[in-house]
């Protein structure tokens, strides 16, 4: 909890039962502030900022304290004129006179020199509609490292009490780049590898200590246990943010201008199923007193081995270290997209299902880390004499090679590497056409990470003649060939296929609804569920993916969906 926080929750309690009632029913019912007691408030922004003598301070047309007022009630979320908590004249003065010859302030609202004043009628809950302005700090030509001061930020008006913000800025601190990181040369998933890791001090005045975080994403972990450092894993919840960090902390000192590593190896350790997996880490000054606090957070364990410590370097470069040193690895590993065609037989009006199977027989799974969710996709178009009457929700309606009537279905990244997925069509036989064929089908692409294109292919057959199981449903496009109730079958992982008694998957980690109204059934490791109903889990592909998607859809004349 932020120290504005407790102010506010301890002023909120200064008002007692009675006071805090009134605050609630003023900010469901929008109506003005009627308690007697005056309504407590806290300006917002960034308390602490620290100006670099080696760089820009970030974009030169943005601020770094984005001023706002915290007023008490329940955010609106709605549609249509947002009510008001309070109605009213307020006054907010911004104070930056202690910022004379240590750096240069530009001050929102109508400034004089290094003091503004702002004003406002309207309060609403929350600090969404309540933006004062921004303050944009940078160098002065009498900034010097160590230089500091501050900016006094504190309010008025009538049934307002204010909580004041001080923003500390200091000139030329520590200032810690990591080193930069080079991709491992043949890397292969389940192997282990040691990033060469390094931290050097390129700010004014010496680092206090510091902090070393370890982040991977799903498919990398830290077999290391060092005992000045502790490790949280997240294995549950959206792929996207399944990871493991790992935090350490050094005491000692360094100095300005000197270059650090860790005295000895620190290891990362790739799943067999890793692809495109996020390594990064990153170095910071260490608080006081942290040290003693950083390794007791909620469901972080210690380590019991000996300290990692930090050895001094001999002579750096520092256009060698970055801010942000990260690593997308292994990049040999594969998957295999497969697609399962159906078969059914029916009379003229009779109404059949054709379950289209989609699956990722591995190893590796779909990171898609990087893309921001850009789904992969297949197209379907039924047999001849057949009408869809009911797609999946993750299926629309489009034309394939511009002319033939089909549907696109998406599917949703990141995709565990054992998935297995399925998409009802429900289709009308308007005409017997024996051994009617439609053809399922992923893009025409070269995809170098999918090791097997044969399966990208399958058929959906209506009343086919022969033996049963003579019904060409298989997955590639030369013959067909398979069971199409069985997606992805032949892998012997056992994961399509039963529901429990509500309807569900038992596999997909789904609630009963999940898959209603020609929703998808998913299953796969851990239980995820990737699709459920409308919403489409969008959390990125790979950027080599993203490029073979957007190659087809130039192709096909049909953005990607």
């Amino acid at each position: 909890m932020t120290q504005q926080a407790r102010r506010l929750r301890a002023r909120l309690a200064a008002l007692g039962a009675a006071g805090a009632t009134a605050l609630a029913a003023a900010g469901v019912q929008g109506a003005a502030h009627a308690a007697e007691a005056p309504l407590p408030v806290v300006i917002t922004g960034e308390d602490r900022v620290d100006l670099s003598l080696h760089s820009d301070n970030g974009d030169p047309t943005e601020p770094q304290v984005d001023l706002r007022i915290d007023v008490p009630g329940e955010e609106f979320e709605g549609d249509g004129e947002v009510p008001s908590v309070h109605r009213g004249e307020y006054t907010i003065r911004i104070d930056a006179r202690g910022l004379k010859g240590v750096a240069r302030a530009d001050l929102p609202c109508e400034a004089d020199g290094l003091v503004a004043v702002c004003t406002g009628y309207d309060l609403y809950a929350g600090t969404t509609f309540n933006r004062v302005g921004g303050i944009r700090l940078d160098l002065s030509d009498d900034s010097e490292a160590g230089d500091t001061g501050k900016i006094v930020v504190t309010g008025e008006g009538e049934g307002l009490d204010f909580t004041p913000l001080t923003v500390d800025v200091r000139v030329g601190g520590p200032e810690l780049l990591n080193r930069e990181l080079s991709l491992p040369k043949d890397l292969k998933a389940g192997e282990t590898f040691e990033p060469p890791l390094g931290v050097m001090n390129v700010g004014g005045l010496p680092s206090e200590g510091a902090v070393l975080r370890l982040y991977g994403s799903r498919g990398l972990s830290f077999p290391d246990d060092f005992g000045n450092c502790s490790s949280s894993v997240v294995d549950t919840g959206p792929l996207l943010r399944q990871h493991t960090e790992v935090l350490c902390t050094f005491p000692g000192t360094l100095d300005a201008g000197a270059a650090y590593s860790p005295a000895g190896p620190v290891r990362v350790r790739t799943a067999d199923f890793a692809l495109h997996d996020i390594f990064s880490y990153s170095f910071r000054p260490l608080e006081p007193g942290e040290a003693e606090t950083l390794h007791r957070g909620e469901g972080r364990r210690q380590g019991s081995g000996p300290d990692l410590t930090l050895e001094r370097a001999g002579e750096a470069d520092p256009a060698q270290y970055t801010r942000y040193a990260e690593l997308d690895l292994p990049t040999t590993n594969t998957y295999d997209l497969a697609l399962t065609g159906a078969s059914a037989s029916g009379e003229a009006g009779d109404t059949v299902t054709a379950e289209i199977g989609f699956a990722n027989n591995g190893p590796a799974w779909i990171s898609a880390l990087r893309s921001g969710g850009e789904p992969f996709s297949f197209t379907v178009v039924v047999p001849e004499g057949a009408t869809v009457t009911t797609a999946p929700k993750q299926c629309r309606a489009i034309t394939v090679d511009g002319s033939v009537p089909g549907h696109r279905c998406s599917v949703a990244t990141p995709l565990l590497e054992d998935a297995r997925l399925t998409f009802p069509f429900e289709l009308r036989v308007d005409e017997v056409v024996e051994g009617a064929r439609g053809r399922v089908a992923m893009p025409d692409w070269d995809n170098p990470f999918d090791s097997d294109p044969s399966n990208d292919v399958a058929w959906i057959v209506l009343n086919a003649p022969g033996e049963p199981g003579d019904d060409g449903t298989g997955g590639s496009d030369g013959g067909p060939s398979g069971d199409p109730s069985a997606p992805g079958s032949g892998d012997g992982d056992g994961s399509g296929g039963g529901t429990d008694d509500d309807g569900t998957d038992p596999a997909s980690g789904g609630g009963p609804g999940d898959d209603a109204d020609g929703g998808l059934a998913l299953t796969g490791a851990q239980g995820v569920g990737l699709l459920s109903g409308a919403a489409v889990l969008a959390l990125g592909l790979g950027a080599a993916v993203v490029a073979y998607q957007r190659r087809r859809a130039g192709r096909d004349g049909e953005a990607a969906v």
